[in-house]
């Protein structure tokens, strides 16, 4: 091994020069207005603020949005410094009245945010939408603080453009271990399932998230994007508050991951990205998923804790599904 190349199980994206050059003919710049042909299932190389101008009206379903948080951050070519909460909340709000001219009156939207900039980012979505919940998910990665509490969750509010929205319960619920399980009284169980991998229950879908693992370098979908969301969390949102065949856009698109999902779950996505290299690694992620449609923590259907599996085939049977 060469010093310097990754290790032998690091499975994180590499691109190579011919990769390069081959995915770089696909991606997109607009610098006039476009429909919806030209744009539906590309990678979009630019300044979200400028290319958002040129995408047509009333063409989304569904906004999946992870902008850069109020904290300084190095996102390879470009820096993001912390601001003052009033700057802050003029940058949400440039390029979020630029998406609410594109979403479709039913759409649904989900912009991730941390706690400090939390409140900012709820007081900005209240102008152009109904909040309708705070998703908080435990990011199981990060240092500890020495004179505080580790912060180890993100938040990640939902909104509406109306009160018609679409929302599929059953699409997100989550197979889960029963530990202390009920019985009824003839002594069957209750709202539970004997497998042989153990004793489960599907479980509807709460606003709290502890089953989510964070890209890292032993996973396939993982890249050196130092913000990069789980491919299993987008699932989630998408497959909540999207139909098959439905439109998703992402303003940050960042390495690709809501394009990528979005791809393997049967929708369209429009992504945006100003960053070159993030975009090759978006448009390289899309080709692979080509060929290899799973995500990790979801398989047939069927949402799982961390570190549980089930046989799904035997898990339907037992479901009646």
């Amino acid at each position: 091994m060469v010093k310097g190349d990754p290790a032998p199980r690091n499975r994180s994206l590499r691109l190579d020069d011919a990769d390069r050059a081959r995915l770089s003919e696909g991606l997109r710049h607009f610098s006039q207005k476009t429909d919806l042909a030209s744009c539906l299932d590309r990678v979009i190389e630019g300044d979200c603020l400028e290319q958002l101008k040129y995408l047509p009206p009333q063409s989304v379903d569904l906004l999946v949005v992870d902008p850069p948080y109020n904290l300084s951050k190095n996102y390879g070519a470009r820096r993001f410094r912390q601001q003052s909460p009033a700057a802050y909340e003029a940058f949400l709000q440039d390029w979020l009245r630029l998406c609410v001219a594109l979403l479709k009156p039913n759409a649904s939207i989900y912009v991730c945010s941390e706690w400090r900039s939390s409140y900012s980012v709820q007081k900005i979505l209240a102008q152009y939408f109904i909040i309708q919940n705070r998703i908080t998910w435990e990011r199981e990665k990060g240092r500890a603080a020495k004179q505080n509490w580790k912060n180890a969750c993100e938040d990640i509010w939902f909104c509406s453009l109306s009160p018609d929205y679409y929302f599929d319960l059953t699409a997100v619920k989550l197979v889960r271990k029963v530990i202390a399980p009920y019985k009824n009284a003839a002594g069957l169980p209750k709202d539970w399932h004997i497998g042989e991998d153990g004793n489960f229950r599907l479980t509807a879908p709460s606003n709290l998230w502890t089953d989510i693992a964070v890209p890292f370098w032993s996973m396939q979908e993982n890249t050196d994007h130092p913000t990069q969301k789980p491919e299993k969390l987008i699932a989630k949102l998408i497959l909540a508050s999207s139909r098959p065949g439905a439109v998703v856009l992402d303003p940050f698109l960042g390495s690709g991951t809501s394009a990528v999902v979005a791809k393997k779950l049967g929708r369209h996505y429009i992504g945006i990205e100003q960053n070159p290299d993030y975009c090759l690694w978006a448009a390289k992620r899309l080709e692979l998923a080509d060929h290899d449609k799973a995500i990790q923590g979801y398989e047939d259907g069927f949402f799982f804790d961390r570190n549980t599996k089930f046989d799904t085939v035997k898990l339907r049977k037992m479901i009646g599904k």
